[in-house]
């Protein structure tokens, strides 16, 4: 019989290095934040936590045509754009760099 491991409330939480921070939102966003979280019975972080990644999930086709767009810059598949940017690999092209992948496209 496999055995499944539950994961303890430390383990599941990111350490303090790996979360986000946020530079502080002024009051209006602030004290709407703390309204939000308190109507929906969560803590501020929490709260702020589920609104980013509703707005992630609104944002997610863009996102995607952005990364398109940038692979299509470099002439390179939209995975392997996609991959670049979460690896770290990813490198803003200066213009000469760009016209130098053009000539290659043309020659």
């Amino acid at each position: 019989m496999k055995e499944i491991r539950v994961r303890t409330k430390a383990e599941a939480m990111p350490k303090k290095s790996d979360r986000l921070q946020i530079p502080p939102l002024g009051e209006w966003y602030q004290d709407l934040l703390r309204i939000d979280a308190v109507i929906n019975d969560r803590s501020e972080p929490s709260q702020a936590s589920a609104l980013l990644c509703a707005k992630l999930q609104e944002r997610e086709a863009r996102i995607r045509e952005r990364v398109q767009y940038l692979a299509n810059k470099r002439g390179i598949p939209f995975d392997e754009m996609w991959d670049s940017i979460l690896t770290g690999t990813y490198a803003k092209l200066t213009p000469d760099e760009y016209a130098a992948l053009k000539e290659e496209g043309t020659s």
